[in-house]
């Protein structure tokens, strides 16, 4: 029997930004609230009504032209690289958990760092409360405001986070998917052991990403001409001291309801590309 090649690079990355966009737009909604959320502080009901009968129903997809950009550079990268990155590494079957998680924090950096403007210019477009604006709006105010570097605040918590992020979702779902197929006997390609993989691997990104993703939220929601944090650890200790520390785990439920269907739909549609283009499965 012939072996199944492997995607390139490229080829996974172009996977992979396809798996995302598509996605997207499922999960996009369940992001406008929790952001709306993290800024608040009010409940997820409160928030989404808000937003309902104030703004209509289109508001849940603010910034979805921005979130499409940021799937095609960030998740292209994190998602689709992460199998080619893992090879190289020789972090195969029998490789240590930690090597696995590895690849996945180099992968989503990485996208992370690219994707850092569409990151900025979807969460300010998530959390304006007035009527839409138009792209080139948006983005010519950051510019006037605060140059270049205005695309790139945040950047720093923005890399830890998807670091964790994509280390956690990548490697936990690689090795879920080992545990699953032993434990039931389904083949690693069957969409059970994806979906149940995918699954397992959500709730523990979201336990260990909850508290990037809110210094996040805060730093990149910054008003165009106004800073009122100095970084990472600036924030840190203002939310805390302000809020407690309990309060960057703030938005965990609509966290956890965007990360799960998020991490199934992205892992089982790139599952399924890798097959219909004849590749190797993660």
């Amino acid at each position: 029997m012939a072996e199944i090649k492997k995607a390139s690079l490229a080829e996974s990355m172009l996977l992979g930004g396809t798996a995302a966009v598509f996605a997207v737009n499922f999960t996009h909604p369940i992001e406008t609230v929790k952001t709306r959320m993290q800024v608040s502080g009010n409940t997820i009901a409160s928030t989404a009504s808000d937003i309902m009968t104030k703004e209509g129903i289109s508001a849940f997809w603010k910034g979805i032209a921005f979130a499409y950009g940021r799937e095609m550079s960030y998740t292209s990268i994190k998602l689709g690289g992460y199998a080619p990155v893992r090879d190289m590494l020789g972090a195969g079957k029998e490789s240590p958990f930690y090597m696995k998680f590895f690849a996945g924090a180099i992968t989503g950096g990485i996208g992370s760092a690219v994707g850092n403007p569409f990151d900025v210019m979807k969460t300010l477009s998530q959390t304006n409360k007035e009527a839409s604006l138009p792209l080139t709006s948006l983005v010519g105010k950051m510019y006037a405001d605060q140059g270049i570097k205005g695309f790139y605040r945040g950047v720093e918590v923005n890399i830890m986070r998807a670091c964790v992020l994509n280390a956690t979702k990548m490697g936990c779902y690689d090795i879920a998917k080992g545990y699953v197929s032993s434990a039931t006997g389904w083949d690693r390609k069957d969409v059970r052991t994806a979906f149940s993989s995918s699954f397992i691997a959500g709730f523990f990104m979201t336990t260990t990403v909850a508290p990037f993703d809110m210094i996040r939220t805060k730093l990149m929601n910054q008003p165009t001409d106004k800073k009122i944090y100095s970084g990472f650890s600036d924030c840190f200790v203002k939310l805390v001291k302000a809020d407690g520390f309990f309060s960057l785990w703030r938005g965990f439920v609509p966290i956890w309801a965007r990360f799960a269907p998020q991490a199934t739909i992205q892992l089982l549609t790139i599952e399924f590309l890798y097959e219909s283009f004849g590749f190797k499965s993660i």
